[in-house]
């Protein structure tokens, strides 16, 4: 008979009711004390649950002083006890501790591959959502019909948009050109008036505020700044945290479009708001001309509608290419993306649904809609000309030889001009309505990767590949 905790034959043995395990007494008591469970089967035991047991006892005599042998030996004897007590527990916490150990790695083995279904059956899932094929009645269309997604807008942004559309519409049949706005021959004295030092290497887009004073400029790090023409200095480094693609202004905010996906408002340098719709690199934004709807495309071959008021996503469509450019109709009724397939994809704002497709022969790097309401500028990637399409016509009606690469465009605020600017320069495009012609006031060879209009086209802003802005305007 011995002890199931130090294997030596017990002096006080007393066994378990629950387990029937003999153990020495003050062993096990002391194990209780300590734990409160069965060494063995770790359930749980009290003393009351001890059993003594009658066994023949050697009477040991009574233990000398430290000087003798026997004395020497009982000490060790209860070393050796204690040792063994701490062996058994250390024993029985790393069989636990592996057992523990098992469970947690096979569970995160089972994540890992839910994790990875999920992805894939999301996969999927956007790319049925790409395939799904809707009838969009008599809308106009220049090519195969569209294959998209389509979901409205709620209720009362919709009544939102239809009231911008017929405010704006009613009022720009009636509008005149300013007086105070540039006429050709103003446009014709441009030349440079400022020139910054690098400020964003990699900037592909240009953004002045309302004031015309502020610049939003992006690179292709993860840093875009808001630069002061007057001060001649950048006021404010908002952190997009990845490249950023696209930016521009919302009133007094910022916004910013990245390769990670991310829609970005900043308020002077404070971040406030972010969207992460996108699975996929955000390629362009548009603003709606009421200011509270944002847009932005993505390679994900979907556009998102954010409610700026709420801060939120309003609604997400998917179509059957990447997009790469977009634009609100300056009524607010149309938007239009550029795709990576080479289709102008035009949609109603309002339901979502695809209305017009206008064909070219390669992926749309820049589009703008002119304050007119009927016309489309368009730039193919790689191409030295902006086409332009008439809406009611559905048709293309003119193709302007820019001379050089293009990369971007922008109408003024009445239609007549029209800048374009690439690598190798800008150069303005007029058009005359009186003699219904085009002419080219400004031709510039400063490196304008992105361009804008400043305030009552009395300058043009511009921004290089290096990062460099640069001012023109009347000396």
């Amino acid at each position: 008979m011995l002890c199931a905790i130090s294997g030596e034959a017990p002096q006080v043995p007393v066994a378990s009711r629950k387990s029937g395990h003999v153990f020495e007494k003050r062993l096990i008591e002391a194990y209780i004390s300590e734990n409160g469970q069965d060494p063995v089967t770790g359930e749980e035991l009290t003393t009351e649950d001890l059993v003594d047991l009658k066994a023949a006892r050697v009477v040991r005599p009574r233990p000398p002083t430290l000087t003798s042998i026997p004395s020497l030996l009982t000490v060790f004897q209860n070393e050796w006890d204690a040792l063994a007590l701490e062996a058994y527990t250390l024993r029985q916490q790393l069989a636990q501790t592996r057992q523990e150990l098992s469970t947690a790695l096979y569970q995160h083995d089972a994540a890992v591959r839910v994790i990875a279904r999920l992805m894939r059956e999301r996969d999927e899932a956007r790319d049925a959502l790409s395939k799904v094929a809707i009838n969009t009645g008599s809308a106009a269309s220049n090519g195969d019909a569209m294959q998209i997604d389509s979901q409205g807008l709620p209720a009362a942004i919709a009544s939102k948009v239809e009231a911008m559309q017929e405010k704006l519409s009613k009022s720009r049949r009636k509008r005149a050109v300013p007086e105070d706005w540039a006429t050709a021959e103003i446009i014709q004295s441009f030349g440079q008036i400022e020139t910054s030092e690098p400020l964003y290497p990699g900037g592909k887009s240009v953004e002045l505020d309302a004031s015309g004073d502020l610049a939003l400029v992006g690179g292709s790090d993860d840093i875009a700044g808001v630069y002061s023409i007057s001060q001649h200095q950048v006021l404010y480094a908002l952190k997009g945290g990845a490249g950023i693609t696209d930016t521009l202004w919302s009133g007094s905010m910022a916004v910013v479009g990245t390769v990670a996906g991310s829609v970005k408002l900043f308020d002077k340098a404070t971040e406030t708001t972010s969207f992460s719709a996108h699975a996929g690199e955000v390629s362009a934004l548009a603003l709606h001309p009421s200011g509270e709807i944002l847009a932005s495309v993505g390679v994900d071959k979907s556009y998102v509608l954010y409610d700026l008021t709420s801060s939120a996503p309003i609604t997400q469509i998917y179509t059957n290419s990447a997009l790469i450019s977009a634009g609100f109709h300056p009524d607010g009724h149309l938007f239009a993306a550029g795709g990576a397939d080479g289709q102008v994809k035009v949609f109603d704002v309002k339901s979502g649904s695809n209305v017009a497709n206008f064909d070219s022969s390669g992926p749309i790097r820049a589009l703008s809609f002119s304050e007119n309401g009927t016309w489309l500028a368009v730039v193919v990637k790689g191409q030295t000309s902006v086409a332009i399409w008439d809406l009611r016509k559905a048709a293309q009606t003119k193709v302007l030889e820019i001379g050089s690469q293009v990369e971007s465009i922008r109408w003024d605020y009445t239609g007549q001009f029209l800048v374009a600017g690439g690598p190798s320069g800008l150069a303005v495009q007029q058009y005359s309505k009186t003699e219904k012609e085009w002419s080219e006031p400004l031709r510039s060879a400063v490196p304008a990767v992105g361009v804008e209009w400043g305030p009552r086209a009395q300058s043009l802003i511009s921004v290089s590949a290096d990062g460099v802005l640069t001012v023109f305007g009347a000396k």
